[in-house]
């Protein structure tokens, strides 16, 4: 058995209008194609489809069933390719979002309004962890994309696996301070000028950007003396405001006004705090698409 669609949408029309010209008139065609696929459909189907008499034109009891069954088979059919057309463009799906925690305090929030606003049929979840286990979870597929700080990953092992990593938003690194240390009055300091402070780290084992931050510390002409590692920034924020230390951070950080803090700015070659995306090249995912599109990351 052969049945098209077209088929259907001819019979459609001709139950609809009780006429084959106005059927015809209706879909843009002249009446001998249509009588030849309304027959071919009867031939098909081994039934009679019309209870045709020079005075009457009336569907059968078949014609009947099918006249309900093919509208809803059509209506169903366009809302399949409708749908599938909403999938290719990103309108519907998932986006798995893998991000550092102090991302948060920066555009990311705004971004993520944005994508709600433009694309309310996407589910997206955060999923709140460091780089390292962002980069396994692109790896493994568990996350879509990944939003990670400096320094950028090396392009050759992002390309072993199937991974592309681009600059998003531009940052640099202050300096912060308990509102009571003597550096608190200053409009900036140089990095140099901490030489001499305990200094608060995101955990070393964790991710590259506490590393590299130490690496920035030994260019400026100083090792600094690690006094505690902390697994979160808000936790650094409150060694700070007790007077434990002071901690290189995100200049972004300064947006939460945590108590008892002060941020610093750094006045000469100030180290980079730069925000990156990574995400697979592996699949065209449309929903990973439409995002970037919403970021637009720049080179």
């Amino acid at each position: 058995m052969s049945i098209d669609l077209k088929q259907l949408k001819y019979f459609l029309a001709v139950a609809e209008e009780k006429s084959f010209s106005r059927a015809a008139e209706r879909l843009h065609i002249s009446q001998p194609p249509l009588s030849q696929q309304i027959m071919k459909l009867e031939s098909e189907l081994g039934v009679r489809l019309f209870a045709r008499t020079t005075r009457t034109f009336e569907l059968t009891v078949a014609g009947k069933a099918l006249m309900g069954e093919a509208s809803d088979l059509l209506a169903k059919m366009r809302m399949t390719i409708d749908t599938i057309r909403q999938i290719d463009r990103g309108e519907v799906g998932r986006l798995r979002v893998g991000i550092v925690g102090s991302a948060m305090w920066g555009p990311i929030p705004s971004l993520l309004e944005e994508f709600q606003t433009k694309f309310p049929r996407v589910t997206w979840t955060l999923h709140e962890s460091g780089p390292n286990v962002q980069y396994e979870a692109l790896r493994a597929k568990q996350i879509d994309v990944g939003f990670w700080r400096e320094p950028k990953l090396d392009e050759d092992e992002l390309k072993h696996d199937n991974l592309r990593q681009e600059l998003c938003f531009r940052e640099n690194v202050c300096v912060a301070v308990n509102e009571h240390h003597p550096l608190a009055t200053q409009p900036w300091i140089e990095l140099a000028d901490i030489a001499d402070q305990p200094m608060l780290t995101l955990a070393l084992d964790k991710s590259a950007f506490p590393r590299y931050l130490i690496q920035c510390c030994i260019k400026a002409g100083f090792q600094p003396t690690i006094f505690q590692e902390a697994s979160e920034p808000q936790t650094l924020l409150a060694m700070v405001g007790a007077g434990l230390g002071v901690a290189l951070m995100p200049e972004t950080t300064s947006r939460i006004g945590w108590p008892g803090v002060i941020f610093l700015p750094i006045k000469t070659n100030p180290p980079s705090a730069n925000l990156y995306i990574t995400y697979t090249t592996q699949d065209d995912a449309p929903v990973v698409r439409a995002f970037l599109n919403i970021l637009n990351p720049t080179a």
